[in-house]
């Protein structure tokens, strides 16, 4: 997710309103920025991005130095992390979840594909179009590299559902994707230590935080944990 601190004059244009399996989801325009909507929840903007990025770099940097490591980005959103990734040449492939098909036709054949459209072309990239809670415990596949942004952090999530993926049980599926030695990286729009507390009771090792400065009020944050070798 990416927290908002536009200030352009007017109100924001309505450019699709969709009803999905999950509810409404608005995408808008408002002076420079594309925002998007869930059920009048604003969920993310294209202001900004560097805690995406962050999300996606600091994940590779924890890797231990394997050759084309294969990651997993939980939520497609404006597309921040999937095109920060897929102009990294030294991803494997590049598996993007994300529940909503109007978010991944914004990308396609909408006014997102200018932030994506490269890296959908990349042949390592695919969109899976599930829910990332069902997901993680339904899936066979596995990955060097979880990246999850489907809310704005463990303590504050978009819908109800998704709480789970933040417990034990939730992080011991997330656990089970990943290789040994394989990095979960979970942004959150506030540093938490409870959760910290949480990936530790889960078994993963190497637990820290890595914080990204912002305009107003308390830093974002990306939760960084190492599944045992």
């Amino acid at each position: 997710m990416t927290t908002s601190y536009d200030v352009s004059p007017g109100s924001p244009e309505v450019i699709d309103r969709r009803e999905g399996p999950y509810g409404e989801v608005v995408l808008r325009r408002h002076g420079g920025l594309l925002q998007i909507i869930a059920n009048g929840c604003f969920l993310m903007d294209t202001s900004d991005g560097r805690s995406e990025r962050l999300l996606v770099d600091a994940a590779l940097g924890a890797l231990d130095g394997r050759t084309a490591p294969d990651v997993l980005i939980g939520g497609l959103g404006v597309g921040f992390s999937l095109a920060h990734a897929a102009a990294e040449p030294r991803w494997g492939r590049i598996a993007v979840v994300e529940r909503e098909p109007a978010i991944i036709d914004w990308h396609r054949s909408g006014p997102l594909a200018e932030l994506s459209a490269r890296a959908l072309a990349d042949p390592r990239t695919e969109i899976v179009e599930a829910d990332l809670v069902a997901y993680v415990h339904e899936t066979s596949d596995t990955y060097d590299v979880v990246c999850l942004d489907i809310d704005n952090g463990p303590e504050w999530t978009v819908t109800e559902g998704n709480e789970s993926l933040y417990s034990g049980t939730g992080l011991a599926a997330c656990k089970r994707l990943l290789r040994p030695g394989g990095v979960l990286a979970v942004w959150s729009a506030r540093p938490s230590t409870d959760f910290a507390g949480t990936l530790r009771n889960a078994g993963f090792q190497q637990v820290r935080t890595e914080e990204i400065p912002v305009a107003r009020g308390v830093p974002d944050a990306v939760h960084l944990a190492v599944r045992p070798g």
